[in-house]
């Protein structure tokens, strides 16, 4: 993988998409210190009283402990965290914010979000849909599919794409393509100029040595689909998923505005002056994220994320991905044929028995409370997880309301926290002994 402008997941988010070198320099980033928002009643701050009312003890505790944690996490710097986590009988929604992000949103857990590389779990599951349908075959060549695009397409698979094994460099490293993402180019942009850009760089290896996650595969799968089909990926989103599954709040952003009707929350990121000593010396100069000022940070909600496309451009709710995963896990929407080759995996840290393994757009997470399926993602001003059990019963979704804010001193380790207890309470396991 390229390194300039390398993609790097966080290491509180193992598959956190669209993260480069230059950005994830905002490590060291000082936060604005933030107040907790108080709701009302006896119920945590920054939790609705309305989804704790009348129940169980345990349920109720279990939510106490998950708002703590949440607390921590914006303590530390996060501007909004979000946790919805159902066991299959009940669900649990929380929502806390800094006090400084109140004026333009109240925060909830019912609010849509970027969900950024979550659209990697879609986008796979419409291949795999078309494999079953006997339109595609998982070793297809790129080639046949988009002849002249794609350097060495003649000897990477779909497969190859599916689970990140194709060698092609990510064109989210492209100095260009960084402008877009953070709203310094606002010009549009195609997948095929995106897979142009990715065509100047040479390959990162030969196709299926090894493992490097790039948004590159997915841009590519984007335009199979519709080749294969006749049809444009939102189109084919909203027949084969979004519509039969009734997911009202869900679809595929073409630019950074909203529809009518939406309730999207915002997103945050540093401004120019936190961000600027933090680049790398190859950065370019004055590489900033454009929005209005809020503080130390600026407000990115309606940044173009045109450039993610089939790789990360997704809206939508926790509610409306979990009720996506738990139908995928439990084998509604493929094959069992299908669903098991979506499930095949590879490892993405190689020697390390708990690194996480991707699958054919799905990713298996080893949680300190056992294995889950899901996929992360993350775009500016939104970082998410979301998670079911292998039988579909159970999901959960973490979302913040940061992307690069989440390198911040504390602020990743706060948030894995937050992840791992939300998983342990969906799979009816103690939170882990450190969350606290």
């Amino acid at each position: 993988m390229g390194r300039r402008f390398a993609e790097r997941r966080m290491p509180s988010r193992r598959a956190c998409s669209a993260v480069s070198a230059a950005l994830t320099a905002l490590a060291a980033l000082a936060c604005v210190t933030p107040d907790a928002v108080a709701l009302n009643g006896s119920a945590p701050r920054g939790v609705d009283s309305s989804r704790l009312a009348g129940r169980p003890a345990g349920e109720d505790a279990a939510a106490r402990r998950l708002s703590a944690l949440m607390q921590k996490e914006v303590d530390a710097g996060a501007p909004g965290v979000v946790v919805r986590v159902s066991d299959g009988r009940k669900t649990i929604s929380l929502a806390r914010q800094a006090g400084w992000t109140r004026p333009d949103h109240k925060l909830s857990a019912d609010d849509q979000f970027r969900m950024g590389s979550n659209t990697k779990t879609m986008v796979g599951l419409l291949v795999l849909q078309l494999v079953a349908e006997h339109k595609v075959s998982l070793q297809d060549r790129v080639e046949k599919w988009l002849p002249g695009l794609v350097p060495g397409g003649g000897n990477i698979t779909l497969k190859m794409l599916l689970n990140h094994t194709s060698g092609l460099f990510d064109y989210i490293n492209d100095p260009g393509i960084l402008a877009r993402v953070t709203g310094a180019d606002t010009s549009s942009v195609t997948p095929e100029e995106l897979l142009a850009v990715s065509a100047q760089y040479p390959p990162l290896f030969t196709p299926g040595a090894e493992y490097a996650y790039s948004n590159t595969n997915y841009a590519a799968l984007g335009l199979v689909l519709e080749k294969a089909t006749g049809q444009d990926l939102a189109t084919l989103l909203q027949r084969r998923i979004i519509r039969p599954l009734g997911l009202h709040d869900t679809y595929l952003a073409t630019s950074g505005a909203s529809r009518d009707g939406d309730k999207l929350a915002d997103g945050y990121e540093p401004d120019a002056e936190h961000l600027a000593p933090l680049l790398p010396p190859e950065a370019p100069k004055g590489t900033a994220f454009a929005g209005p000022a809020r503080g130390a940070h600026v407000l990115v909600t309606s940044l173009n994320p045109e450039w993610a496309w089939a790789a990360g451009a997704i809206v939508s709710t926790p509610a409306d991905e979990q009720r996506f995963l738990r139908a995928l896990a439990s084998g509604k929407l493929l094959p069992p044929a299908q669903l098991a080759e979506m499930e095949t995996t590879v490892v993405e840290t190689p020697g390390d028995p708990a690194s996480a393994r991707y699958g054919l757009g799905i990713e298996r997470y080893l949680s300190p409370c056992g294995p889950v399926w899901g996929h992360t993602g993350g775009v500016p001003g939104y970082s998410s997880q979301n998670y079911t059990d292998e039988t579909g019963k159970r999901s959960v979704t973490v979302v913040a309301t940061t992307l690069f804010g989440m390198r911040a001193e504390g602020v990743g380790a706060a948030d894995q926290k937050v992840v791992d207890a939300a998983v342990c309470t969906m799979l009816g396991k103690s939170l882990p002994a450190d969350a606290n």
